[in-house]
């Protein structure tokens, strides 16, 4: 049977980091907390939970999860978010490959929690990610935003069942100001890639994205958080665009 260190990025992570590291119990043989600074309860709970706790400035959501796999005793890796947590179907699918692993890495979906409600559509499920992998067959992308796990053999990669539960926002206040970080990111990211935003962009993209998430990919199934999610989002568009519309024009200046 294979050792499995299970790492977990954090920043005033109270409200989740323990629910996430008992959901480990009996399949994390080692787990690693990496933390960017907490000022809350988040390193108390997790020294009361036995776990190997670090201090490590963030740097970049990617940065921070190839950190934590450096500092892993054992070659077989499980990366987690503080906000996600384990189900049972899905511990038990990985307990078996513990006893049978043969990929380098292995992908699951991923079931978002919003604001008390499971959403099962808006493109948010089945939401495939790819946490399961041998350390040095695989790499997080050094990305500021939206990392990936980058596999040296992409093909050599099989999908498991059962769902990582991810308690995303308790109100939505707080997807609120999620989307005004995440668009500062984005939109500089974007920027910095060469990408373009125009005022036909910022008038047009978030319709476009109201309508593909709420209707083709049937957000109104979900009810009313599925609209307020799939509104959010389209807003999220314009802010973005209107971000990054607001960059060139800064350059365009100097």
């Amino acid at each position: 049977m294979i050792k499995l260190s299970s790492v977990i990025i954090t920043f005033n992570e109270e409200r989740n980091i323990g629910r996430c590291i008992e959901s480990l119990a009996g399949i994390a043989d080692e787990i690693v907390v990496v933390d960017s600074g907490s000022t809350d309860k988040t390193e108390a709970i997790c020294r009361s939970l036995g776990v190997k706790y670090i201090h490590h400035t963030f740097e970049g959501y990617g940065e921070q999860k190839n950190f934590g796999t450096s500092n892993c005793s054992f070659d077989y890796i499980l990366s987690l978010d503080a906000d996600e947590a384990l189900s049972s179907e899905l511990k038990e699918s990985i307990s078996a490959l513990k006893n049978n692993w043969d990929k380098d890495g292995y992908s699951f979906n991923r079931l978002t929690n919003y604001c008390g409600k499971w959403i099962h559509h808006c493109g948010w499920y089945p939401d495939s990610k790819l946490r399961l992998f041998k350390k040095n067959k695989a790499k997080w992308s050094e990305s500021k935003l939206h990392e990936k796990l980058i596999l040296n053999d992409p093909e050599n990669c099989e999908s498991i069942k059962g769902d990582l539960l991810h308690y995303s926002y308790f109100s939505i206040e707080e997807h609120i100001k999620q989307v005004n970080k995440y668009t500062e990111i984005a939109s500089k990211d974007d920027f910095k890639d060469g990408k373009r935003s125009s005022i036909i962009m910022i008038l047009f993209a978030p319709v476009i994205r109201f309508i593909r998430d709420y209707f083709f990919l049937l957000g109104f199934l979900d009810g009313y958080y599925g609209f307020i999610i799939c509104r959010i989002s389209a807003h999220a568009s314009f802010i973005k665009y209107a971000k990054l519309y607001e960059l060139q024009k800064t350059k365009n200046k100097h």
